[in-house]
């Protein structure tokens, strides 16, 4: 629910004058879900919302579409023809030098790039200062309440009890030379989420050898892989609670088919583990320090640590992503590879931390989650961190 109080205080908090919110067309959905217009009626003309740090919001609509900011507090004001649309949105934010909009420069933040270039050079050709509103956007989109914390840690009590559950299964079915697959641990997994009332947008990855190695591996039935003794098995799950507002938990474990862990696969797990680590206690320093932290520094962080080994060209992806009601979430990254996340890793946000090592036999990835609650204390869920590779058949 939008809150105009709520709203300003974070405007003065990060220093801006004021927040231009606007959309065409389903645009922005960013913007559609901080003025609640998410699941209403995308309408066919431009609108404007302005929120000033100070004072009263101000709504710039269409003369067929003027109801569509009429729950909203703020003024009105109405155009018609493309001349006044302009001189509408230079006369909404004159006055306030420094406003916040849904860009990145160099689209470096794809997530938060919602407005159009065209639309920017308007604000400017007003003399404005425009700034990404990438930190208002996590502050209304990404933080958790304590509802949602406490979702996570029962979605986590389920996610990671997958796991005894999955790694159980296969060593009862390859005892004796039996043979599992793939597609029947995944299948276990979605039995044991609805048992437990865990929902996901989709299933889990059982990824076996080569297919462990691939990040983004999909476990189906089409393709289907036997696992049997001898075998390395990755295990990327995650699911929410079956409830509204409901919030993921999203974990990777691997395991070896066998009574002992081969050398080659516990060396490689060492570092990824390492790297975990890493990332996780430049987290923890910085908020003991009380100093900022952005997303890019815990991707630096934990790349160090691989990029030291001959493994760094097999770490192919960011740190982490953001956590949320969706599985990736909007709010900050632990990203300096694909993208230079300079969003703060914020109070009461979630993110995974993930390093992994894919070669073309098989790859480790170690995932938990981390949050970071109202008090900056940080919490890493998922259960006790994996130190070594799960002996499956010990």
């Amino acid at each position: 629910m939008f809150n105009l109080s709520t709203t300003q205080d974070a405007l003065r908090e990060f220093g801006f004058d004021g927040w231009l919110l606007q959309d065409f067309r389903g645009s922005n959905m960013l913007a559609r879900r901080i003025l609640d217009l998410d699941g209403k009626p995308i309408t066919s003309r431009r609108f404007y919302y302005f929120v000033p740090a100070e004072g009263e919001p101000i709504k710039l609509v269409h003369r067929i579409e003027t109801g569509v900011l009429d729950h909203l507090p703020g003024t009105k004001r109405v155009y018609l023809r493309w001349q006044d649309l302009e001189a509408g949105i230079a006369g909404i934010v004159t006055g306030h030098p420094r406003v916040a909009m849904e860009y990145s420069p160099r689209n470096n933040i794809p997530y938060i790039s919602r407005v159009d270039a065209g639309t920017i050079e308007v604000v400017r050709g007003a003399g404005i200062e425009v700034e990404s509103s990438g930190d208002l956007i996590q502050r209304f989109e990404a933080t958790w309440d304590d509802d949602q914390w406490a979702m996570h840690s029962e979605a986590e009590r389920g996610t990671t009890s997958a796991y005894d559950l999955a790694w159980g299964f296969i060593r009862d079915r390859v005892r004796n030379g039996g043979v599992t697959s793939e597609f029947e641990v995944q299948s276990l997994i979605m039995d044991h989420f609805a048992r437990n009332n865990l929902t996901t947008y989709s299933p889990p990855i059982v990824g076996v050898g080569s297919h462990s190695g691939d990040p983004h591996f999909e476990t189906t039935s089409e393709r289907d892989t036997p696992i049997k003794a001898g075998d390395f098995v990755l295990i990327d799950l995650w699911a929410k609670v079956d409830r509204p507002r409901a919030v993921y938990s999203d974990l990777t474990r691997v395991g070896f088919v066998g009574k002992s862990v081969p050398a080659k696969y516990e060396d490689v797990f060492a570092i990824v583990a390492r790297a975990r680590d890493a990332a996780i206690s430049i987290v923890r320093d910085a908020y003991a320090e009380g100093r900022p932290l952005q997303g890019w520094e815990v991707d630096d962080a934990c790349r160090a640590v691989i990029e030291a080994t001959p493994y760094g060209p097999n770490f192919v992806h960011r740190t982490g992503h953001n956590i949320g009601q969706e599985v990736h979430g909007n709010g900050a990254n632990m990203d300096n590879l694909e993208t230079r996340e300079d969003r703060l890793v914020m109070r009461r946000t979630c993110f995974s931390v993930e390093p992994g090592i894919y070669l073309d036999e098989f790859g480790v990835r170690s995932e938990v989650n981390v949050f970071i609650d109202a008090d900056g204390h940080v919490h890493v869920t998922g259960g006790p961190l994996q130190r070594q590779v799960v002996p499956v058949l010990a």
